[in-house]
């Protein structure tokens, strides 16, 4: 059973927030992923469309996330279910970092409004 040490996350950056990467096939898991993200203040990422369920725990702070274009105002303890086809977007309106536990399954992408797709590195 493989133990992923804090000092071993690997940690990318994107559209101003950071995914700390625990569990993913590089960590030794073969079906999920799952990572903290740091959603700084004034943060207000790109809507995209998931392909995969995500489970978004808020574990500090307070954000909004839009689900198919409905703001939902999530607080410290809540849990979102994204499900496959869901358009969302987060967004930090406050003034302290939000800190999130998020899990899915091995291959998420997402697309961006534009088309753009993106594969995720701490999610493949």
């Amino acid at each position: 059973m493989p133990v992923i040490r804090a000092s071993e996350a690997v940690v990318h950056e994107i559209h101003g927030a950071r995914f700390v990467s625990y569990a993913s096939p590089l960590t030794g898991s073969k079906e999920l992923c799952a990572w903290r993200g740091e959603i700084p203040p004034g943060t207000k990422a790109p809507v995209h469309t998931v392909n995969r369920e995500e489970i978004f725990h808020l574990l500090v702070g307070e954000l909004v996330l839009t689900l198919d274009g409905r703001p939902e105002r999530i607080r410290a303890g809540d849990t979102v279910i994204v499900n496959p086809g869901t358009s969302l977007g987060v967004e930090n309106p406050t003034d302290h970092t939000a800190l999130s536990w998020v899990t899915t399954s091995i291959g998420l992408e997402a697309e961006l409004a534009d088309g753009t797709r993106i594969t995720p590195p701490w999610a493949n």
